[in-house]
C-alpha cells in the first residue's frame, strides 16, 4: 500500500543512515539506524506509523533536501 506520507526510503549499510523522502519532496537522513530497524520499517504496514513510533525522536537526523 502507497503511503501517504513517506515517498521512498533508502537505508546505507555502511553508515547505518535511513534516507527518507517525504510526499512533500523533503529528505532527512537518520543515522545509526540498526538495520534490524529498517527491515522492520520495510515490513511494516504502515511506512508512516512506523517512522513516527520508532524513527522519528529516537535517532538523529539532517534535513539534507527538500
Amino acid at each position: 500500500m502507497p503511503s501517504s506520507v513517506v515517498s521512498k526510503f533508502i537505508y546505507d549499510g555502511d553508515t547505518e543512515t535511513l534516507r527518507v523522502i517525504y510526499v512533500s519532496g523533503m529528505v532527512y537522513d537518520y543515522k545509526k539506524v540498526p538495520l534490524e530497524v529498517y527491515q522492520s520499517m520495510a515490513a511494516a504496514f504502515s511506512k508512516g506509523t512506523f517512522l513516527n513510533k520508532h524513527i522519528k525522536g529516537n535517532y538523529e537526523f539532517e534535513k539534507v533536501g527538500d
